[in-house]
């Protein structure tokens, strides 16, 4: 049983040497050590905040991305609804433009038929006039070649005209 039991000199010198590597580890490396974890601390946290930072960049990033592209979906609305109103004055333009040039044809046209019924009226009226005189001509040679005749259609129109 002696493995078991320690004798006083172990533990003396197991608690020498571990009071040494204490010293040591107390002078030499304790200082090193913390102040590396407070730097890896301090690192860490500055990574945090930075990455808080980024966050709330990236937030206001994405509001302001969606606020450009509210705006340019607005503009782009405004610019169609501008080129509609566009093509729908072109459109009214070329239709009151083609109606008043419709209106115009059609007055003309109906000038011109006028004008050619007239003239094709005056053209009958000089040919039935011609053809009356024509017809009159030959009817009053005929029956003027005799002097009686005329005597009696002279005394006849004589009669018709009533004197005042």
């Amino acid at each position: 049983m002696q493995i078991v039991t320690p004798e006083f000199g172990l533990i003396f010198w197991q608690l020498v040497i571990f009071l040494v590597v204490l010293f040591l580890l107390a002078k030499f490396a304790w200082k090193p050590i913390l102040s590396s974890l407070k730097e890896r601390e301090d690192s860490i946290e500055t990574a945090l905040r930075m990455a808080d930072q980024a966050k709330l960049e990236m937030q206001l990033l994405k509001a302001s991305n969606e606020k450009l592209l509210a705006e340019a979906r607005q503009e782009r609305d405004r610019m169609l609804h501008e080129a509609t109103q566009m093509a729908t004055q072109l459109i009214d333009q070329a239709k009151n433009k083609a109606t008043e040039e419709g209106g115009r044809m059609i007055v003309q046209a109906r000038e011109a038929i006028q004008n050619e019924k007239n003239a094709a009226l005056a053209e009958v009226k000089n040919t039935a006039a011609q053809l009356s005189i024509d017809i009159a001509e030959r009817i009053l040679r005929r029956e003027l070649t005799d002097s009686a005749a005329q005597q009696q259609l002279v005394d006849s129109y004589l009669k018709d005209v009533k004197l005042n």
